[in-house]
């Protein structure tokens, strides 16, 4: 995995994928036309969400890229509801994809995807939150959830 582009979307594409094949070649498929209406619903509040939460790192000109250092500390728009918006926007999605496809043995994918971006990209994009902001980072940490 040396030159695995470790980014949360493509994780995120991953994720999907493993989806789609388990919806594909897996017993128990439930096929629901309304399965498909709360999928497609779900995707776009996701990227609304994503979209909304993007917005304000172009606002405070700070980085969006998880692996590199934050110039600006984002607390507005989407950030006062959650540290991570962009994540709970993913997670919508991947959510609403596996309900799109109906194979329900995979909503075990979406905590595995919480639990994945939490180790991942949160716990050091937090770190960094603390090295580069000090006090105010830990003092929004404390008053915004990490999800939801």
């Amino acid at each position: 995995m040396k030159n695995f582009p470790d980014l949360p979307p493509i994780w995120l594409l991953l994720f999907m994928g493993v989806n789609w094949l388990a919806a594909r070649f897996l017993p128990w498929r439930v096929d629901a036309p309304l399965l498909d209406v709360v999928s497609w619903g779900g995707i776009a509040i996701g990227l609304v969400l994503i979209a909304w939460s993007a917005v304000w790192f172009w606002l405070r000109k700070t980085t969006i890229e998880p692996h590199h250092t934050p110039q600006n500390l984002i607390v507005e728009g989407p950030y006062q509801l959650s540290r991570n918006p962009i994540y709970v926007g993913m997670a919508i999605i991947l959510a609403a994809a596996v309900v799109g496809r109906g194979q329900f043995l995979c909503l075990i994918l979406i905590p595995l995807f919480v639990v994945l971006i939490n180790r991942r990209f949160i716990v050091p994009e937090e770190a960094s939150l603390r090295a580069v902001f000090g006090a105010e980072a830990e003092t929004y940490m404390q008053a915004t959830r990490r999800w939801l």
